[in-house]
């Protein structure tokens, strides 16, 4: 049946993809691709809004062009047992008023697993700023951090699905002739 859960999914699925490709498409154009009607992937898109499927959009942009640069960082945490208290700052978003008064933007805070226990995507004008994060960071965080690394973005090939506009620049990099 049309409505069917799975075929449901699989519309969501083909709108969502369209989505991650260019969220500025407009819901004509998206229709359009997806074989819908406009007035579905419009329903589908508030649908996914509502359900927090999609957080919201953004743009993607050229770092340099900003005066900024990316920088991942990489946390290890302690074996210290998180506290509920610690738990609730971590919901509550706590410290992000904090890292709210800094110069930097938070791209992504992600908690993984592997050899490290967190990455943290920022974007600032100077590794300075970075520091300054780091540290704060560590403070706030109460004894749960052991370590942190932070590695400097070189060189974006691509950033959500979009290859870089300025990809051929990339052989200044590794071109010495």
């Amino acid at each position: 049946p049309k409505s069917s859960k799975e075929q449901i999914d699989a519309d969501e699925k083909k709108i969502l993809w369209e989505l991650q490709k260019n969220s500025k498409e407009n819901v004509e154009k998206i229709a359009k691709k997806c074989g819908f009607s406009r007035q579905k992937v419009w329903r589908v898109i508030k649908r996914l809004e509502k359900n927090k499927t999609i957080w919201g959009y953004h743009a993607v942009v050229d770092d340099n062009k900003a005066g900024l640069q990316q920088y991942f960082v990489l946390i290890k945490r302690t074996n210290k047992a998180f506290s509920k208290e610690h738990i609730d700052s971590i919901i509550k978003r706590a410290i992000q008023t904090e890292i709210a008064k800094m110069e930097i933007i938070v791209e992504n805070v992600s908690y993984v697993h592997g050899n490290f226990d967190g990455i943290h995507i920022i974007r600032a004008s100077n590794v300075v700023q970075v520091k300054k994060y780091c540290e704060t960071l560590s403070t706030l965080s109460k004894g749960y951090i052991s370590h942190m690394i932070i590695l400097e973005e070189l060189f974006p090939i691509e950033k959500n699905g979009i290859v870089n506009p300025n990809i051929e620049e990339l052989k200044d990099i590794f071109l010495t002739e």
